[in-house]
């Protein structure tokens, strides 16, 4: 690998070292309002204020953001790259939404050129609103986990996706086997999984869509490959929850149904989680497993609100990140997902401050996905994906943020909150991935 250069870059600096949830904001938040962040071959090499380090980095030279806030890039733990095209399909719930108009698409990536093309205009839209890694959902097709991996890999990211597994309840050509999914899974784990910063997740659609063979095979598929991800859905909705119960009825609950497949793990990740009970809460928290919490979606698909405070208990600690759901989500915005977080959280009389909401989107996602050895937050060694910020990025934003940078916890708090429900895409000045700048391609 060639060595690259030194780099610096003066700025504000967010990070977290640990959760906000749990622990103060003075000992979970990490600002320096005048910084210096050293990069050496893609990673972290120090973190300090700008006054101390100078001298020492005096021959680097410095990418001046002063005025402006760097936080890591953005983490989103649950998103499916072919609904890209159809963000915004008007007004169904999600049983009928799934028949309507996501199969119809997804029935597309059947050609690899069009999965690429999507895959590049998603990529890029991912960027382009500061998120550096994501898990990702693919379509049944093996040609459009290929033709994601190789746009990600051009692009040097840390992404995570697999192709969806699904043998029943679905349209023909949309439909593989028990067998086949354990197949061409195998094969792809094989060709993609820590290649380059790129991982595999075993990825059945969720337990309607997949026969108890096919689960069983995906519990199997984790068996060989231990270090592997399990990404599917879980208690999205109140008529997905009877159908399941229908459909295994030996079972004692949704989340059962991946249990008894051995698919409930310390690298499972759920989405959704809106129906939970208190014990498949419970049962989470003992294995380890995360939640991707995607407020934009279960709004937009009247799926219902999040237990926010279930997931987060101080008894049963959920692993929890943000997932943006797109198609059904809204917005590829993690800043947009933190604003509608805040709101279903209100609406339960609950609390999310913004601290809690950032921390969800970088280490708090980091540690859901298992991650926050290598991203997450600014220590010495991590990869340095992140995200520079501008506060004012609006006229509006200008007038509810002042032109200084903050110089306490209780301000930045407040600015973070106005940048977290106003700024959006609009906010991020720049992307960088392991210390470059993203350009659109």
């Amino acid at each position: 690998m060639l060595t690259q250069p030194v780099k610096a870059f003066r700025c504000a600096f967010l990070d977290f070292v640990d959760d906000p949830f749990y622990v103060s904001e003075a000992e979970s938040a990490r600002y320096i309002a005048d910084g210096l962040l050293v990069v050496e071959n893609g990673k972290i090499k120090e973190l300090g204020y700008y006054q101390s380090l100078q001298s020492k980095y005096a021959r680097v030279p410095i990418n001046d953001y002063s005025g402006m806030l760097i936080m890591p890039g953005f983490i989103d733990t649950h998103i499916h790259f072919p609904q890209t095209e159809m963000i915004a399909a008007y007004g169904e719930q999600l049983l009928e939404w799934l028949n309507q108009y996501v199969f119809p698409t997804e029935a597309k990536f059947k050609d690899k050129a069009y999965a690429q093309k999507i895959a590049t205009t998603f990529l890029n839209e991912l960027l382009r609103n500061g998120t550096t890694t994501a898990l990702v959902f693919a379509t049944v097709h093996p040609q459009s986990v290929d033709a994601f991996f190789e746009e990600a890999s051009r692009r040097n990211l840390r992404m995570i996706a697999g192709k969806v597994m699904m043998d029943r309840h679905a349209p023909d050509n949309l439909s593989d086997t028990a067998e086949t999914s354990y197949q061409e899974s195998k094969q792809l784990i094989q060709k993609w999984h820590k290649k380059e910063r790129l991982l595999y997740a075993v990825t059945p659609r969720f337990a309607i869509t997949s026969t108890p063979e096919q689960l069983h095979l995906a519990g199997k598929l984790l068996a060989e490959f231990p270090d592997v991800y399990l990404h599917t859905h879980l208690s999205e909705n109140v008529n997905e929850v009877e159908w399941v119960k229908q459909l295994f009825p030996e079972s004692q609950g949704y989340l059962d149904v991946y249990d008894l497949a051995g698919l409930v793990g310390d690298r499972s990740v759920f989405a959704h989680g809106v129906q939970l009970t208190d014990a498949e809460f419970q049962r989470l928290s003992q294995a380890k497993s995360a939640i991707a919490f995607c407020p934009t979606s279960n709004l937009f698909l009247g799926s219902g609100l999040f237990k926010l405070q279930k997931a987060k208990c101080v008894e049963h600690p959920v692993k929890l990140g943000l997932g943006t759901d797109v198609g059904a989500g809204t917005s590829f915005s993690l800043l947009d997902t933190a604003s509608e977080a805040y709101k279903v959280a209100q609406l339960q009389n609950q609390k999310l401050s913004p601290f809690q909401a950032l921390f969800l989107a970088t280490l708090g996602g980091a540690k859901a996905l298992s991650l926050e050895d290598k991203i997450g937050n600014f220590d010495v060694g991590k990869e340095a994906d992140f995200v520079v910020l501008d506060l004012r990025a609006t006229p509006l934003m200008a007038l509810r943020n002042s032109a200084t940078n903050a110089t306490s916890l209780t301000e930045l708090a407040e600015q973070a909150f106005a940048l977290i429900v106003l700024g959006g895409d609009r906010a991020i000045h720049a992307t960088y991935i392991m210390g470059e700048v993203y350009k659109s391609t």
